[in-house]
């Protein structure tokens, strides 16, 4: 382990931006996860130019498929496989290609072009149906939509989440009855009854798999609680487990820690807020989880040679069982607090056993350290291809936007759900 001081950092050279015309397309706005959503509306346009004047049928058949992709891209099974497949290119292929396939996480993009098109399909469905129960229950299907987007909206969803959240669930599934209801009244084609069936089957699916588990708690310091699980599941590593204690309120999903060659899994859960808090204070003995490990960003790591963590805080949860798989060369840089009195000995050990060159920057000696160029510094020197971030939203765009105006990939959460 080696701790840079406070001038060292500030003495990193930074390289230049890169042109104008590339740091266009790396500002936050025209990122991939809108370029998405973007070319989902777009699609929907073309498709109703080239087919004008449109058939009777057709805004309601454009309504079903687009809300068919907002749903079937956020299920668990899908997401896997799209992360499977973009991840499958070796190392050989050029770094601008496989720069662009680690965005995968970004799909949620086409989770939103679809809502937003689906929605405005099924508005120009309802207002152009004859009078009658149909119709009435397809105005109520685009009132009810209409809430879901735009408690969807990230500034409403940032600062009311838990509203978004139900409102986004049961809105959800109050909307899948109305529209099964509309198909049937206005006479069930078995296309439309397929796709609605498969669209109710991803829904459900989860919910079937859902179990109620025991729990062992580890609590290292009052900030974090490290949880252990044991119930004949052992995921992969990169993945995430969706955790709830009450749950048709709330779920909350966290980096899955599987240590090779061991049964089970940890979670580790820092304090953030009164449902964390709450857990790391009560140590619930058992909790509720959905049983569908999902891939995360850090699973990218597999498209390049060489890879730069960077974490701060509870951030090294998701880093750690990449760091303990070691696929792929990698090293650390994680700025936290007094690291072995928040989260414990045993654990700082393990990270170093695996990652004794690691950066770590105590930020009760040292300081908030320039996270930019630590991380910039770290991928200069280990001859990596790729930084990965994880971090708070806003320290996370920092690093990422900050290394890919300068011609460098990296890759972050953006906090779509």
């Amino acid at each position: 382990m080696t701790t840079a001081p406070p001038a060292a950092v500030r003495d990193v050279p930074l390289p230049p931006l890169a042109p104008a015309a590339r740091r266009l397309f790396k500002h936050p706005r025209l990122m991939h996860y809108n370029r998405l959503a973007a070319l989902v509306v777009a699609v929907n346009l073309a498709w109703a130019a080239a087919r004008w004047p449109l058939p009777a049928s057709s805004p309601g058949h454009a309504a079903l498929a687009n809300l068919a992709l907002a749903v079937l891209v956020r299920q668990q099974y899908v997401i896997n496989l799209m992360f499977r497949l973009a991840t499958r290119p070796p190392t050989s292929w050029p770094l601008k290609v496989r720069w662009t396939l680690g965005k995968v996480y970004h799909f949620g993009g086409l989770h939103v072009g679809g809502a937003l098109a689906g929605t405005a399909w099924f508005l120009a469905a309802a207002l152009t149906e004859p009078d009658g129960p149909g119709r009435a229950v397809g105005l109520a299907l685009v009132g009810l939509l209409a809430l879901v987007v735009a408690t969807a909206v990230p500034a409403f969803r940032s600062r009311h989440h838990d509203l978004f959240e139900k409102v986004h669930r049961f809105g959800g599934w109050t909307a899948l009855l109305l529209f099964w209801a509309h198909t049937l009244l206005s006479g069930a084609r078995p296309v439309p009854v397929a796709v609605l069936a498969v669209v109710t089957f991803s829904v459900a699916l989860p919910w079937l798999r859902l179990r109620r588990v025991a729990v062992r708690i580890e609590r290292p310091s009052p900030h974090v609680a490290l949880a252990r699980f044991d119930h004949g599941v052992t995921p992969f590593a990169g993945s995430s487990t969706a955790i709830s204690r009450s749950p048709l309120r709330e779920w909350h999903s966290f980096a899955n820690v599987p240590s090779p060659g061991e049964p089970g899994f940890r979670l580790t859960i820092s304090r953030a807020g009164d449902w964390t808090g709450s857990f790391i204070d009560d140590r619930p003995a058992r909790v509720w989880v959905k049983g569908i490990t999902t891939a995360g960003v850090a699973n990218i790591e597999t498209l390049f040679e060489k890879v730069v963590y960077v974490a701060t805080g509870s951030g090294i949860g998701p880093c750690l069982p990449h760091l303990l798989a070691a696929q792929v060369p990698s090293r650390l840089v994680w700025a936290t607090r007094d690291p072995r009195a928040t989260y414990g000995d045993a654990l700082v050990d393990e990270i170093l056993a695996v990652q004794p060159h690691a950066l770590v920057w105590d930020t009760s000696r040292h300081g908030k350290p320039d996270m930019v160029r630590l991380a910039y510094a770290a991928y200069r020197d280990f001859g990596a291809e790729a930084v990965i971030c994880i971090s708070n939203k806003k320290l996370t765009w920092q690093v990422v936007h900050g290394l890919e105006r300068r011609g460098i990939p990296a890759y972050g959460a953006i906090w779509d759900s």
